[in-house]
């Protein structure tokens, strides 16, 4: 038998996306139910692809399906903040564990690189861009870290945090002990320290929490 053709994207991958960049903007905020019949029209697609994609967004917990309700906006509470930053801590601090292990010189080139973005951000108050180099400096290290199992479930759980508007950063103090942190986290990882870079990036992650009990709720999440 000849080999099958390649099927181009699915039209409902691509809503998913759509609809989730919409839902990390905030365009649909926690709580908010999805108007399935305006998105059809928005899009100029069918009913089918539209559920197909809820059903994706629904797994990655973004938004909850209420059966003969309809479809909403997953909101983050509390106690769900309680009980995803230590597994959040536990698995990045693993992370931070193998890619010390398994770090080659290019990498940590490249992570140092960032730290400087990092410097240079923190001294100049730039919070959004300091966000945006945060989140690269974690992302490079779980590349790092060689384990696609421990970067999926990461991954997802960052997307569930993504759900809240917490801001970290605008605490007091928060944008130079986070910088600190970074730091200490990088020098580890230099060192060959792998035990040192899994306690620092696992505090780390628990120092977010912590300053979030802190602040103001609906604002937005920094680590």
């Amino acid at each position: 038998m000849p080999p099958s053709r390649i099927a181009q994207t699915a039209l409902y991958q691509e809503v998913a996306e759509r609809l989730r960049q919409r839902i990390f903007a905030h365009e649909f905020s926690p709580g908010t139910r999805i108007d399935e019949q305006a998105l059809t029209v928005d899009y100029g697609i069918s009913r089918t692809p539209l559920r197909e994609a809820l059903k994706v967004l629904a797994s990655e917990g973004l938004v909850t399906l209420r059966p003969r309700r309809g479809c909403f906006v997953t909101e983050i509470s509390e106690q769900d903040l309680d009980e995803i930053f230590p597994l959040m801590a536990m698995l990045e601090g693993r992370c931070a564990l193998e890619a010390t292990n398994r770090a080659q010189p290019r990498q940590i080139a490249a992570l140092e690189a960032i730290h400087r973005q990092l410097e240079r951000f923190a001294e100049s108050k730039q919070i959004e861009r300091f966000f945006e180099a945060n989140q690269e400096f974690h992302f490079r290290i779980q590349e790092m870290s060689g384990n696609r199992w421990l970067q999926q479930v990461i991954q997802d759980l960052r997307k569930v945090l993504k759900l809240t508007r917490l801001l970290s950063l605008s605490i007091d103090g928060r944008l130079e002990e986070s910088l600190c942190e970074h730091r200490a986290i990088l020098a580890a990882i230099k060192a060959g320290d792998d035990a040192g870079a899994q306690a620092l990036m696992h505090d780390h992650i628990l120092s977010v929490r912590q300053s979030l009990a802190r602040s103001h709720p609906h604002e937005e999440l920094i680590s």
